[in-house]
């Protein structure tokens, strides 16, 4: 954009569709797609791998200023480097899952990450999904999106993507894991999930992809045609 740069943010609970319908959008409008949970998951897994107590805030802060995250887009999928590593799979485990909801509620690890994201908003236009986007990491956003979904379809969608890669887990762990992840990320004392009073619902219950893509187009377009 010649004057300000076009932020679509789009928040919501877990599994959800958000990175998928996200990743679509800045496709179709040639935007750049941030997947701000990834910077999450980067960092539980570089405290998991390091040992790092969740309370220790001196060691939590030390590590910070060791991690860098850093988004290479590709054809297929964008790759998450940590350090240099691709960790674009090693974050999406189970594992990394029944942490990182624990680590992101850390205020120094949100200072943090909140501060990089907002960098990301300042080069270009940018589609980034999250739980905090449109409440404290973009309040200005172009648009805002808060997605949503019944807990039964939440549960089933998680359950076909950890299995599908191979995971041994039960359907029961899997919506108490989303369950438990719902209840701090909307607790926590910074920066919690709630949808921003200007925020469009988007339930995609009953919607495919196509149909939940084809719903946010067309809120962008408005949007662009208005500037």
């Amino acid at each position: 954009m010649s004057k300000k740069n076009f932020v679509l943010a789009i928040d919501g609970f877990s599994s959800c569709g958000k990175s998928t319908v996200a990743k679509a959008l800045a496709k179709q409008l040639n935007f750049v797609f941030v997947d701000s949970g990834a910077m999450y998951r980067a960092v539980t897994l570089y405290v998991q791998r390091h040992n790092i107590a969740l309370d220790d805030e001196d060691a939590i802060q030390k590590a910070l200023d060791d991690i860098h995250i850093d988004f290479i887009p590709n054809p297929d999928k964008t790759q998450i480097l940590l350090n240099g590593e691709d960790v674009s799979d090693a974050i999406r485990t189970m594992e990394v899952s029944d942490y990182v909801s624990e680590v992101s509620a850390i205020k120094s690890v949100r200072k943090a990450m909140v501060h990089q994201q907002q960098q990301l908003g300042k080069k270009r236009d940018i589609v980034m999904d999250g739980r905090d986007i449109g409440t404290t990491v973009f309040p200005d956003a172009a648009l805002k999106i808060f997605m949503t979904a019944s807990p039964q379809i939440r549960a089933e969608r998680r359950y076909a993507e950890l299995t599908a890669k191979g995971e041994l887990v039960t359907m029961e762990e899997v919506k108490e894991n989303l369950s438990h992840r719902d209840h701090i990320d909307s607790t926590r004392e910074e920066s919690p999930l709630r949808q921003a009073e200007d925020a469009i619902v988007l339930d995609n219950s009953d919607l495919n992809q196509e149909e939940q893509l084809a719903f946010v187009l067309d809120l962008v377009k408005q949007r662009l045609n208005k500037i």
